[in-house]
C-alpha cells in the first residue's frame, strides 16, 4: 500500500479485527479492557483510533506480539493482505520459542502420544484439583 495514500481512522478494536488479531470485535474490544492490548506502552480504551505509526502490543495466552500500524483497511482483510495494514515486529526469536517442546503449557500431551493411561489421568486429575 503506498505510504501517501490517506485512509480514514479507525477504532482500535476493529483494527484489531481486521488485521486478524482476534477472531471478533467483542473479543478483541474484551482483550483491550482486560488490558491485554497496549498502544504505544499505554493501556487505551477500545474507540481509541488506530493511527499509522502507534505500535500495538498484543498478549495472547503467553505470546507477546508487537506490530506498528501502517494504514487502517475499510473492512477485514485476507490473510495475505494484513501486511499491507500492519507490520510485525515481533521478534523471530518468539515464534521459534513456541515450537520448543518444553514449552508446551502443562497438562498438553504430545502429539501422537495416544490416550492418557490410568496413571496419566490420575496425575492430571490430581494437577487440576
Amino acid at each position: 500500500m503506498p505510504e501517501e495514500l490517506e485512509t480514514p481512522p479507525m477504532r482500535l478494536d476493529q483494527w484489531l479485527w481486521a488485521v486478524r488479531l482476534y477472531k471478533s470485535r467483542t473479543l478483541a474490544a474484551d482483550a483491550i479492557r482486560a488490558g491485554h492490548v497496549k498502544v504505544n506502552g499505554l493501556a487505551p480504551k477500545p474507540a481509541r483510533s488506530a493511527q499509522p505509526g502507534d505500535t500495538v502490543t498484543v498478549q495472547t495466552g503467553s505470546l507477546e506480539r508487537t506490530f506498528r500500524v501502517v494504514a487502517s483497511p475499510t473492512s477485514r482483510v485476507g490473510a495475505k493482505l494484513v501486511g499491507n495494514y500492519a507490520h510485525d515486529l515481533t521478534p523471530p526469536e518468539v515464534y521459534q520459542q513456541l515450537k520448543k517442546p518444553e514449552y508446551r503449557p502443562p497438562g498438553v500431551r504430545a502429539p501422537g502420544s495416544g490416550r492418557p493411561t490410568k496413571r496419566d489421568r490420575r496425575a492430571i486429575a490430581e494437577w487440576l484439583e
